[in-house]
Parts: structure tokens; C-alpha cells; sequence
């Protein structure tokens, strides 16, 4: 008997493709096949849109648009677009597959993958490190921003920080 397929079953399969996506992929010193520019070489903050926030999300998850609706809180001018190709999606701004949640954000030049608190990402946009391409908290853990549970859980989950190199390491706000 095969049981039915459930969203975390879904952002597993993500991950895995991401992951044999990105084994295939190796850095370029120039544009890439589509035209674009590395997204390691882009400027990593544009003072004119410091607090404009674009969320791809997969348009059967719900959680993604209650973690939009938080950075608008936050006062993120905040657009979200529905996208079936989240593998892409995470290949194109170099989250690794083991970092990979259901949504991706891009403010600033940077990367914001999945759960992660506001006040990480203020501390990423007040620093602007140019030694990383984003910050991520892999999964979907229970009372993190956008996946409170009612009867109040938590799992404990870690803001990582993610390089074009391939190193990950934890980020503190």
C-alpha cells in the first residue's frame, strides 16, 4: 500500500532534483546560457528598493503567504508570485538542497529561504555581508514565522547562512 503524496513528500522530491540540479551546475565567470549575470556577481543591496521583498511560492502552500503577510508587517513592501518550478526557482539563487524550504525570498540581492525571522533578515539587510548569497531555514518547523500551530509547538529550528562556494554556516540576528 503507497500512502498519498503529502506536501513534505513534495519538498522532498523538491530538494532531491535541487540537489542533482545544482551537482550538474558549475560556476561560471560570465553571463549564464539564459543571458543573465551570475547571481554571485550581482550588487547585493539597491538602496532605491531596500525593502521591496519578491516570495516564489509553490500556489498549493498556504504557509508561504502567511510568512509574506509577517515581512509585510514588518513593513516589507511585499510581492508574491505563484510559481509551479520552485526547483528552479532555488537553483537560479544558489539555496542549497539541504537548506531548501517550501518559498524563497529576494530582497536586496539576497537569498531568504523558507522560515526565517524578520529580525534575521533586518540584521542581513543592516550588514550586507558580501561573503554569502542568503540566509535559509531548511524545512518547514513548527512554530517558526508562517508555521505557527494552534495548540502552540515548536520544533527548535537554526537561521543558516548559505555562500556560492558551498559553505553553510549558522546566522545569528
Amino acid at each position: 500500500m503507497t500512502s498519498p503524496m503529502t506536501r513534505r513528500h513534495l519538498l522532498g522530491l523538491v530538494a532531491a532534483g535541487s540537489g542533482m540540479a545544482l551537482a550538474a551546475c558549475k560556476p561560471s565567470s560570465g553571463p549564464s546560457a539564459t543571458g543573465e549575470k551570475d547571481a554571485a556577481r550581482a550588487p547585493r543591496v539597491d538602496t532605491a528598493n531596500a525593502r521591496q521583498m519578491l516570495v516564489y511560492r509553490d500556489p498549493e502552500c498556504g504557509c508561504c503567504e502567511a510568512w509574506a503577510d509577517i515581512a509585510r508587517k514588518a513593513d516589507y513592501r511585499v510581492v508574491v508570485e505563484d510559481r509551479a518550478d520552485m526547483a528552479a526557482v532555488k537553483v537560479r539563487y544558489g539555496v542549497p538542497a539541504r537548506l531548501a524550504s517550501c518559498h524563497t525570498a529576494v530582497i536586496g540581492g539576497y537569498a531568504i529561504e523558507g522560515h526565517v525571522p524578520m529580525r534575521h533578515v533586518a540584521k542581513l539587510l543592516r550588514d550586507k555581508p558580501r561573503d554569502i548569497r542568503g540566509i535559509a531555514v531548511p524545512g518547514m518547523p513548527r512554530g517558526s514565522p508562517g508555521m505557527e500551530m494552534p495548540d502552540g509547538s515548536v520544533d527548535a529550528f537554526e537561521v543558516m547562512q548559505f555562500s556560492g562556494d558551498g559553505e553553510i554556516s549558522e546566522f545569528r540576528a
